[in-house]
């Protein structure tokens, strides 16, 4: 039996297993665990790793056994359960995409609102050419993970004719992007905030993405020049974003809760 948490950020849901019970089995682990009608269901695992020096280390493998960089959510998550399980506050939590900060503002167990210092954004605004859709306008965005931001008018968040799902997907798996990427869909409701959807790398469309929240922020500053704080609200909700120059450290601040712990058979 494997001990586990899950824990969710705007409905965007992750289980917290610790690294030394992976036994190398983290991308079997990831398939069989995240099975949202076999097993605990979930995004994806984080694997915490306590390392000898005190340091702590997040992997984070997707339901469909991909590893990725990091998640800004599923890093909140971990942050949110070291708060309650630990005691604490404040905590840098290393990701192959770079250590990231994470501060408890507001704390009532499960609950727990949480700032995390996400890295400087790199924009890059490119053009894409899909196969029986055409040109399509965005921008690469990198803030430890890869993303593509496209900007839409409609309510929907349809673009070129296409459900942004049915567009997510082929773009996300595109020659394009050799190793994938996440993509998300953006509209500026006001100069001070944006609405968007997700569909996200090894996963498929998710209620909400921390990084993906990031990404869309700059995407937006950089191509429509919004406020440089901005309120992002995705279908799980709300969450904050501050940037305060295109040199700086982009402020990711929202929610996370504490669903449930146990322990599960990983045969």
């Amino acid at each position: 039996m494997i001990p586990f948490v899950k824990a969710h950020a705007c409905g965007n849901d992750f289980l917290i297993i610790e690294e030394h019970l992976a036994q190398r089995r983290h991308a079997d682990l990831a398939r069989k665990l995240c099975a949202r009608n076999t097993s605990v269901g979930a995004d994806g695992i984080e694997f915490l790793d306590r390392r000898p020096n005190g340091e702590l280390f997040l992997r984070l493998f997707n339901a469909d056994g991909s590893e990725a960089e990091l998640s800004g959510n599923g890093t909140r998550c971990v942050a949110a359960w070291l708060a309650q399980s630990e005691g604490l506050q404040k905590v840098a939590l290393g990701t192959h995409g770079g250590i990231r900060t994470c501060q408890v503002i507001e704390a009532e167990a499960p609950n727990y609102l949480i700032e995390s210092e996400m890295g400087v954004p790199r924009v890059m605004p490119r053009t894409i050419e899909l196969p029986g859709v055409g040109n399509i306008p965005g921008a690469m965005v990198n803030v430890g993970n890869p993303h593509f931001v496209l900007i839409v008018d409609t309510e929907d968040f349809s673009a070129h004719g296409h459900s942004w799902q049915e567009l997510g997907a082929q773009i996300s798996t595109s020659p394009l992007f050799p190793h994938g990427t996440n993509v998300e869909f953006v509209r500026v409701i006001s100069p001070a905030e944006i609405a968007f959807r997700i569909y996200e790398r090894g996963c498929g469309p998710t209620t909400s993405s921390g990084t993906g929240t990031c990404a869309s922020s700059a995407a937006a500053i950089a191509l429509q020049n919004v406020d440089r704080e901005l309120t992002a609200l995705a279908e799980g909700g709300l969450q904050r974003t501050v940037w305060p120059s295109n040199d700086a450290v982009m402020r990711l601040t929202g929610p996370a809760e504490i669903i449930c712990w146990g322990e599960v058979s990983a045969l």
